[in-house]
């Protein structure tokens, strides 16, 4: 099993030093967070808190993921990155397609791309896009985003988008791996049939186990049960060696972790807390002594 670093809610000048860090500590990859805006009401819960309520505010910080990627990927050589998740509704492939061949290009093929519908109908009719129907315009502009990335002249005509030939250059040299975030019987049906992995919000041991098993279900019914398969986790319980190893029985092969207590903790405590997870976790893992 891996470990990814959650950097959500941490400060922008604190990134670059977390990614050289990380890296330095054997961590995998970086999990990337997407908010696009703070909207004083929302008219919808936030559906991975018990009683709907966002857990950050207004002043919490959000960097664009593909800014912040190309930040970190510029001081680091080996570690990798993926957003956890990008809301996709409110933004049009095309214009999606362009920033993740060019980070992707940029980061030598160290991008990953984790996207989930998206909660806020804010996001979504703020931003130009209507909040109905986006399961329809996700798999279409999934679609499309793969398209365009595999390089050379591609066209798209579907219910929600249409488009003539066009290309991109330069194409990544190899393919952009996509993860699919949510919960919902929807959102897992859509993982198991054009994903390369599954990503979870915050979520219990016992659920988690039942959604290994409802994927490996649906997997085996679009015959892709052979396909490998990422499973990103968010365990809120089991702590500690033994449940990181209960994990990776059940199937996670990520698990994505944040070591510090505080969000706005100082930097080097951060930096501290990094090194003592890689000896408590990491290295037993990797056999490291």
């Amino acid at each position: 099993m891996k470990f990814t670093l959650g950097i959500a809610l941490s400060p922008l000048d604190q990134l670059t030093a977390l990614a050289r860090t990380a890296e330095e500590c054997g961590f995998a990859s970086i999990a990337l967070p997407d908010s696009l805006f703070y909207s004083e009401h929302v008219s919808a819960s936030y559906p991975y808190t018990p009683d709907g309520s966002r857990f950050w505010n207004a002043d919490t910080p959000w960097p664009d993921p593909f800014v912040a990627a190309a930040a970190m990927g510029a001081v680091t050589s080996r570690i990798r990155f993926y957003t956890q998740v990008l809301k996709l509704d409110p933004r049009n492939p095309l214009l999606l397609a362009r920033q993740i061949g060019s980070v992707a290009v940029m980061t030598g093929n160290r991008f990953g791309l984790g996207v989930g519908l998206g909660w806020s109908p804010e996001e979504s009719h703020w931003c130009g896009t209507p909040f109905r129907d986006r399961g329809v315009r996700a798999d279409e502009s999934i679609d499309i985003i793969r398209r365009v990335l595999a390089g050379g002249m591609v066209s798209f005509h579907g219910k929600h988008f249409s488009f003539e030939k066009l290309q991109m250059s330069p194409a990544p040299s190899e393919p952009v791996p996509f993860y699919i975030g949510g919960h919902t019987e929807p959102a897992l049906n859509r993982a198991a049939r054009i994903g390369d992995g599954w990503s979870s919000a915050m979520i219990g041991f016992d659920d988690l186990r039942a959604v290994i098993t409802r994927l490996a279900e649906l997997r085996d019914s679009y015959g892709r049960a052979e396909t490998p398969f990422e499973i990103q986790a968010v365990c809120i319980d089991r702590p500690g060696l033994d449940g990181f190893r209960r994990q990776a029985d059940i199937g996670v092969t990520d698990a994505i972790v944040v070591p510090w207590r505080r969000f706005d903790a100082p930097l080097q405590e951060k930096l501290d807390a990094l090194h003592r997870f890689a000896d408590k976790f990491i290295n037993p893992f990797s056999g490291t002594p």
